[in-house]
C-alpha cells in the first residue's frame, strides 16, 4: 500500500477531489459505462496535468524562471501529456468493470486530505 511508504505529494484542487468522489459513487451505484469511463479518463488526465505542473513548473516559478525557460518547460510537459493521453485512453477502453474499480481504489489510496496540524 502506498500509504504505508514514504511518498511525495502534490496538491490537487477541491474540484478534482469532488469529481473523483462523485465518479466513484456513480460507478459503484450504476456501474461503469462508456460515459463514466470517459469521465475517469478526464479525471486521470487532469490529475496528471496538475501533478506535472506542480513538480516541473512550480519549481521554475519559485526560481523566477524567465519566459523562455517556462515556455520550453511547458512545451515539454505538453508533449508528455499528449503521449500520456493516447496511452491512458487506450488502456481505459480495454478495462473491464473490476479493473475500473481497481483504478478508483488506487486514486482513493493516493489522495490525502490536507494536513490539519497547526
Amino acid at each position: 500500500m502506498v500509504k504505508q511508504k514514504s511518498h511525495i505529494a502534490a496538491p490537487i484542487s477541491e474540484d478534482l477531489i469532488s469529481r473523483a468522489t462523485a465518479l466513484r459513487q456513480r460507478i459503484e451505484s450504476e456501474g461503469p459505462s462508456r460515459e463514466r469511463i470517459d469521465e475517469l479518463y478526464h479525471l486521470i488526465m487532469d490529475m496528471t496535468e496538475s501533478g506535472l505542473d506542480f513538480f516541473f513548473l512550480e519549481p521554475l516559478r519559485r526560481l523566477g524562471a524567465g519566459t523562455m525557460m517556462m515556455g520550453m518547460a511547458s512545451v515539454g510537459i505538453s508533449s508528455t501529456l499528449k503521449g500520456t493521453r493516447m496511452v491512458i485512453h487506450r488502456v481505459l477502453k480495454k478495462m473491464d468493470d473490476h479493473h475500473v474499480v481497481t483504478v478508483l481504489d488506487f486514486i482513493d489510496e493516493v489522495v490525502f486530505p490536507p494536513d490539519q496540524r497547526a
